[in-house]
């Protein structure tokens, strides 16, 4: 369905699409932290470590995203298109 020039569907699988990504770039930085602590390199550790809890947070706000795209979908003003 296309509400406003968006297909709702496509929109949903594009954020999917992100998260995808920033779970893969989450897990490298979680076996580089490892890696860097083990060869006694604590603070790049310690940082990447930190980089993993800031993509844990865009990762939750991209599932906020998600949830809010059908709400806003359904109040936006304007043309809606359904395949039949």
């Amino acid at each position: 369905m296309c509400t406003n020039g968006i297909n709702i569907g496509q929109f949903d699988q594009m954020i999917e699409q992100v998260d995808d990504h920033i779970k893969l770039e989450r897990r490298w930085a979680h076996n580089l932290a490892h890696q860097a602590q083990d060869a006694g390199f604590a603070s790049v550790g310690e940082t990447l470590h930190r980089v993993q809890e800031v993509l844990d947070d865009a990762r939750a706000l991209l599932a906020d995203a998600k949830d809010q795209l059908e709400d806003d979908a359904q109040a936006a003003s304007g043309v809606q298109v359904s395949l039949v």
